[in-house]
């Protein structure tokens, strides 16, 4: 950051009185600009025992499945965002459920949260961020070609749950060098 979003004037990067942590701050109009994670919100939908995957038209991961999320907007909670991706990446409608997984990526400053769904009716279709959607049997599902580690671990998580037939909240911490 170099200028300031309020004023326009240039920011210096500084430990501001009462903080710990450097901040850009703007010395001519006192604001201070704090930068947080940005939050990926989904939803992992499900039409009787199959899995709904959006594959990607968009970079990053271009071209590969991924469960149905995107960046949270401001003045949504993270249901609203979840059900809005879900519409806006694989035009389904769907009932939300329980959150059942969070990842902490640190290293690209995101955490990523899934909330289980269930599709009423199979209907959906790709949406303007996705190439295609498709329900997924287990034993069908494109290991390789998921785009991201987030997914694939949110995925791996809902099988094993559904074979002990105890589903649970999942955290996950990934480290760097990794697809997220």
């Amino acid at each position: 950051m170099r200028y300031c979003s309020k004023c326009g004037r240039e920011v210096d990067r500084k430990v501001p009185a009462g903080d710990t942590l450097p901040r850009f701050v703007c010395e001519s109009c006192g604001t201070i600009h704090y930068q947080n994670p940005k939050m990926v919100v989904g939803t992992l939908p499900v039409f009787e025992d199959r899995i709904l995957l959006a594959r990607r038209a968009i970079a990053p991961r271009h071209g590969l499945w991924t469960l149905p999320a995107g960046f949270m907007e401001n003045n949504e909670t993270t249901g609203e965002a979840a059900l809005r991706e879900t519409r806006e990446e694989v035009c389904a409608e769907v009932e939300l459920g329980m959150l059942f997984s969070l990842v902490n990526i640190a290293h690209i400053s995101q955490v990523h949260l899934f909330y289980l769904a269930r599709m009423s009716s199979p209907h959906f279709a790709p949406g303007a961020e996705s190439l295609e959607a498709r329900l997924f049997a287990e034993d069908e599902i494109p290991w390789d070609e998921i785009a991201f580690r987030s997914s694939t671990l949110t995925l791996r998580h809902f099988l094993d749950d559904r074979r002990r037939q105890a589903f649970s909240v999942h955290l996950e911490d990934l480290a760097g060098n990794s697809r997220h």
